[in-house]
């Protein structure tokens, strides 16, 4: 059974809310890492995230709701970016990493959640092609932990 449109907004408002912080903490990431191939990677997946969430804007729009307009602080804190002020103020590149892939982790289980439900067709392709992409940023940050954590210079 389809869901009703006010709960494909709600859905769709978590991800919104998702995206904004992904995209502030991968903005903040990318200003604090000192591999300039991080920062790039980090700069893409903010950007990324900006898109994403400005997609899923228009289609709570079209769907007659209004749409989240902003990550939420307690929402940060429950998508896994908490602990990046604290890596950030130390400095510490593999810090910075491990706490990206802890906000992926939490963007992935939101982004499962979502395609969980029974949305209509043209919210699930939105949806389902943005899990996809989380995935993958996922995985790319999690490689770059490993790097991190294996042979104490930083060389990715």
């Amino acid at each position: 059974m389809a869901l009703e449109t006010k709960e494909v907004i709600s859905t769709l408002n978590d991800l919104i809310e998702t995206c904004k912080d992904g995209g502030e903490g991968f903005r903040t990431a990318a200003e604090h890492v000192s591999s300039p191939i991080t920062k790039s990677l980090f700069s893409e997946f903010s950007s990324q995230r900006s898109k994403f969430a400005s997609e899923l804007q228009v289609e709570v729009t079209r769907l007659g709701g209004e749409a989240q307009k902003s990550g939420s602080i307690s929402g940060a804190a429950h998508r896994g970016w908490l602990d990046l002020k604290s890596a950030v103020t130390k400095g510490d590149d593999s810090a910075i990493v491990a706490e990206a892939e802890r906000g992926e982790d939490n963007a992935k289980k939101h982004y499962r959640e979502a395609v969980s439900k029974d949305l209509p067709t043209e919210v699930r392709s939105i949806v389902e092609r943005q899990a996809r992409s989380v995935q993958e940023a996922h995985d790319k940050v999690r490689s770059l932990e490993v790097k991190t954590s294996h042979g104490g210079a930083t060389t990715y």
